[in-house]
């Protein structure tokens, strides 16, 4: 899986494309080598928003694109809440196509 780490108002440094990957690697295991990430972190400026570090990841597989977006005072926690959601989403994804190929297995296979 290839991931590719952006920032916005704030600066992306090696630690950051680290743990960015150690976080991902869950879903990297679950999805297609050929699939892509794009991550986004970035800073809200207004100081009326508490949480301010927002991690937004795009994930595009064969025929769905999950999104999923994480928010919190850190940017390591909300790297943590984004990779979580998408861990879901990629689960619930791999469920549908295996009920689908089963349901399809069954209905091809002659009544008995």
């Amino acid at each position: 899986m290839q991931i590719e780490v952006k920032g916005r108002n704030v600066p992306v440094n090696d630690e950051l494309r680290e743990l960015v990957e150690r976080k991902f690697r869950k879903v990297a295991a679950q999805v297609s080598d050929l699939a892509r990430m794009e991550v986004e972190l970035r800073e809200e400026r207004n100081p009326a928003i508490p949480e301010s570090q927002v991690a937004s990841v795009t994930l595009f597989l064969k025929g769905v694109t999950l999104h999923a977006e994480g928010t919190s005072r850190e940017q390591r926690h909300a790297v943590k809440l984004c990779s979580l959601e998408l861990a879901r989403q990629v689960k619930r994804h791999r469920d549908k196509q295996r009920h689908r190929r089963e349901a399809r297995a069954a209905a091809a296979q002659p009544a008995a």
